[in-house]
């Protein structure tokens, strides 16, 4: 899904991979950060992304701590982890969010000063997996909704609160949403 936020001049895409070899994706990610900084990528462990929504509030967050001087890392990339993963420490995002050895389906987020580039970056990534984006994985499901419980510590408290209707999964989401804006008042 690629979005344009006029406000910061970005272009933001949010792609799902399935079956994704932690090797490549690692290899990808050495090769291409020192290259330039027209995009910035990066991965996630998908079981982690509460749905697209979840990294394009990262992304945003990102953008706006740079554009506030008030970013924690010294790349777009690395903020927009710290944010997805509503964690201050690197280690600690890299180990909630990032890709393990262990990941099977993986989240891409690439941000971009213009479409045209970060579509390139996209079709580089698919090359590098020798895969097509599946955003399939980057819905709910039931495993994905304990794990994110577990991981973002929500309590079936919070779930009743915030609960719209039935459906459990979208007040996850929510609230995991919510845990990536309130980093920002964290100090």
């Amino acid at each position: 899904m690629l979005y344009h936020l006029e406000e910061y001049g970005r272009f933001v895409e949010i792609a799902g991979y399935r079956g994704i070899k932690f090797e490549v994706a690692e290899a990808y990610l050495k090769v291409h950060r020192r290259q330039t900084h027209v995009v910035a990528v990066q991965f996630f462990d998908a079981e982690i992304v509460a749905t697209p929504r979840h990294l394009y509030f990262a992304a945003l967050n990102s953008l706006q701590a740079f554009k506030g001087k008030t970013n924690i890392s010294k790349t777009v990339a690395m903020e927009a982890m710290l944010y997805a993963s509503a964690q201050r420490q690197i280690l600690k995002a890299i180990a909630r969010s990032g890709i393990k050895p262990t990941t099977q389906n993986m989240a891409v987020l690439i941000i971009g000063e213009n479409q045209q580039s970060v579509e390139l970056e996209l079709a580089a990534v698919s090359a590098c997996a020798n895969k097509a984006p599946d955003d399939r994985v980057l819905e709910m499901n039931s495993v994905k909704l304990e794990s994110l419980k577990k991981n973002f510590d929500i309590s079936e408290g919070e779930i009743e609160v915030v609960r719209k209707g039935d459906d459990g999964a979208v007040a996850v989401a929510d609230l995991v949403v919510e845990r990536v804006a309130l980093l920002a008042t964290q100090f």
